[in-house]
């Protein structure tokens, strides 16, 4: 079916399908959904080469894939993109994912802006001081960045109230009368490890507990490994700690294991709670015992951060299509959270 035998069929005129089909913020609700729906009902696909000459846009986002940090290999990021995914295919758009070296990814945001391939871009994962959120901010081109950075210019994000989710986990084993408390991090140039430590240091400090550097451990890595090796290591502490809080669920796999190698038994002798992204494989009630999570799904973020994108890219003014968001999460207790035995 074309575009024009549709627009007869609904007696609409072709501007207005055109418009309602691309999300155009003009287009009323209700006018969206019913073109929106007849062109399911009737297999509409819009031409890409036309939709690109009328609109002048690519129908693209991009996408930079630092080649020696493997991010497709890593869950969380594939649960991102899933999101991603999922919003373009509704919306008929595409995704160009360009892999570049290390030392080449700072200029491979400029090139590909300039390049006219993609209508806006995505960033993930900033650091405290982002140079590239910095670079297209400054330029206006559309782009949204999942999680925050310091910026002088405005730009678009979607985030996760870090602190305040560590803050509220390490509070309730403080109020369980947990003193000796691990934080197993990420790595902590990341705003969003930066934050979470924040978080974990507040809550003490509330609490009137002194801070203890060999009770937290950082590092790059979010594999089983790594949650193992720092646990068992601050097992060996005297004191031990009673708790540990830990920001992945790959991480509590490697803990539950140092923990029962020590003799010990996960949630009766050392409490845990794991920040959760809603993995579909590490269902955190399956564990055992079933685990106490700050929870926040990532593949709704990749989704939103799409949807998001499209906004910033259909407004004219880059100043009015900014949009800033940070969701709470979700404390939920399960029994590997108890209080601390005497």
């Amino acid at each position: 079916m074309s575009l024009k035998a549709l627009s007869q069929r609904l007696g609409l005129s072709q501007t207005t399908i055109s418009r309602a089909l691309n999300g155009y913020p003009e287009v009323n609700e209700k006018t969206r959904q019913r073109v929106q729906e007849a062109a399911r009902e009737l297999n509409y696909r819009p031409n890409p080469h036309a939709k690109s000459l009328a609109t002048g846009r690519t129908g693209h986002i991009g996408l930079i894939l630092p080649m020696e940090q493997n991010l497709l290999a890593e869950p969380t990021f594939s649960e991102f993109l899933a999101g991603l995914a999922y919003y373009l295919n509704e919306h008929h758009m595409d995704i160009t994912i360009l892999p570049v070296n290390y030392d080449a990814e700072l200029d491979a945001y400029t090139q590909l802006a300039l390049s006219g391939r993609v209508d806006g871009m995505v960033i993930s994962s900033p650091l405290l001081q982002d140079e590239r959120v910095a670079r297209l901010a400054q330029s206006g081109f559309p782009c949204v960045v999942h999680g925050r950075t310091a910026c002088e210019f405005p730009y678009s994000y979607l985030d996760i109230d870090n602190k305040g989710a560590f803050f509220k986990a390490t509070s309730l084993l403080l109020d369980l009368g947990h003193e000796r408390i691990g934080l197993i991090n990420g790595d902590e140039r990341l705003t969003f490890a930066h934050d979470r430590h924040q978080g974990y240091k507040a809550a003490l400090e509330q609490h009137q507990i002194s801070y203890d550097p060999a009770l937290t451990y950082s590092n790059s890595g979010m594999r089983e490994e790594d949650g193992f090796i720092a646990v068992a290591k601050m097992l060996m502490l005297k004191p031990r700690p009673s708790a540990f809080v830990m920001t992945s669920m790959i991480h509590a796999l490697g803990a539950l294991r140092a923990i029962r190698q020590h003799g010990l038994e996960p949630g009766r002798d050392i409490s845990l709670i794991a920040h959760d992204d809603g993995l579909p494989y590490l269902a955190a009630d399956k564990f055992d015992p079933p685990l106490t999570t700050i929870y926040s799904p990532i593949r709704p973020a990749g989704y939103e951060v799409a949807q998001m994108l499209q906004h910033n890219i259909q407004q004219n003014d880059p100043l009015m299509a900014k949009v800033q968001r940070v969701l709470e999460v979700e404390l939920v207790m399960r029994s590997s959270t108890r209080p601390r035995r005497v």
